[in-house]
């Protein structure tokens, strides 16, 4: 059986598109997701194309049995697989010897909580499972951590979705392997266009809490929004699209975009899209003539649609995308925690318009075999 967990719910349309994408990839018929939010797997329809479980933290009682074992572990050892089992009992009473069980979460391991993610995979292979690291980014630093070290190596495929990350897994993991995010093979479905949206004439916009909060002056980074649909306004007749990718209840795109929406709403350009289901969010994408996103799999829903994109980043996945698609991150990436200069965006924008028509013909030609390549990882779980 194949198992899907680190879900956090489709609430994150990127995480919905991984699961999408893996499901279409793996071409399997049976497939478990667990997910840390059913509810909102249910809203967008993930439950009609996998058997949706629930992966929800239990709290261990203080005093009890198993609150004792695992804290006479966690002092002596340093270790916390007891604790995890106990909290995680959902997903582990759930899987079985031989299941084949993919971490999704993409990024995870860039952030906080990587413990966590290595007890849940030893904890996997204690049951005699097969492992894989489905689609991931690693920040190179995290893999100056033994315990992450410890991890990382014992499982029994790794698909790293851009080459920073596979240059640094496959010096501790030799079953890595170099492979496009699922993502980019992710079907779209084209909704009627909304009023205000000019077909072939359209920018879309994607900003997000997270890319606020990430660069060293939130202020800043919001005042660089402004600037860019100031000079999108003064430079193009085009309509500005605000499409957002992640709508969780703290972490909510459309907050920052309805603020901006209603800064400019009176110059009858900006048409705010509302919320769908990562395929129908693709469409509206598909449809833009240019692209600038916060959100990770929004981009990667515009890469794959040939359209001009500027990425503003916050880590390795967006620098290594970029370089993977074209040769360099210069001029495609701008950097949140370098963003000492309201104006880079604005510029940036003013590159990738005088640079549209290259940049579509080098998507044009390059896309369809780099979507393609996604689909070898199908090839390798096969192997397993």
């Amino acid at each position: 059986m194949i198992n899907l967990y680190s879900h956090g719910g489709s609430g994150n349309h990127g995480c919905e598109a991984i699961v999408r994408s893996t499901i279409k990839v793996l071409n399997e018929n049976s497939v478990n997701v667990f997910s840390h939010n059913v509810d909102q797997d249910v809203k967008y329809g993930i439950d009609d194309i996998c058997n949706l479980q629930k992966d929800t933290l239990r709290s261990i009682q203080r005093g009890s049995l198993k609150w004792l074992l695992s804290s006479i572990q966690s002092k002596i050892t340093g270790r916390i697989d007891l604790k995890v089992k106990y909290q995680r009992k959902l997903l582990f009473e759930n899987i079985h010897s031989g299941d084949i069980c993919f971490s999704v979460g993409g990024d995870n391991y860039c952030y906080a909580g990587v413990e966590i993610l290595g007890a849940v995979n030893y904890c996997l292979r204690k049951k005699h499972c097969k492992t894989v690291l489905w689609g991931c980014s690693v920040e190179p630093e995290i893999l100056n951590n033994q315990q992450a070290i410890n991890d990382i190596s014992k499982f029994d495929l790794i698909t790293a979705r851009e080459s920073i990350s596979y240059q640094a897994l496959k010096r501790i993991n030799n079953n890595t392997y170099l492979i496009p995010d699922s993502a980019f093979a992710l079907d779209r479905i084209d909704l009627p266009l909304p009023n205000g949206w000019k077909e072939n004439n359209t920018i879309g916009v994607n900003a997000s809490p997270l890319i606020l909060s990430s660069g060293n002056n939130e202020n800043i980074v919001m005042e660089a929004y402004r600037k860019l649909i100031i000079t999108i306004i003064e430079n193009t007749d085009s309509t500005i699209a605000l499409i957002p990718h992640v709508v969780w209840d703290n972490n909510d795109d459309r907050e920052v975009l309805k603020q901006l929406y209603e800064e400019f709403k009176d110059t009858g350009r900006l048409v705010l899209v509302d919320d769908f289901n990562c395929m129908q969010l693709k469409g509206y994408i598909a449809r833009c003539r240019m692209f600038i996103g916060a959100r990770t799999h929004a981009t990667i829903a515009a890469y794959s649609s040939c359209v001009p994109t500027l990425v503003l980043g916050y880590s390795v996945k967006s620098r290594g995308i970029a370089k993977d698609i074209f040769g360099t991150d210069e001029n495609y990436v701008i950097s949140v925690q370098g963003m000492k200069n309201a104006n880079l965006l604005s510029e940036g924008f003013l590159w990738l318009l005088e640079n549209e028509k290259s940049i579509k013909s080098h998507l044009y030609s390059m896309m369809p075999d780099y979507i393609n390549r996604v689909y070898n990882a199908g090839t390798l779980v096969k192997a397993l």
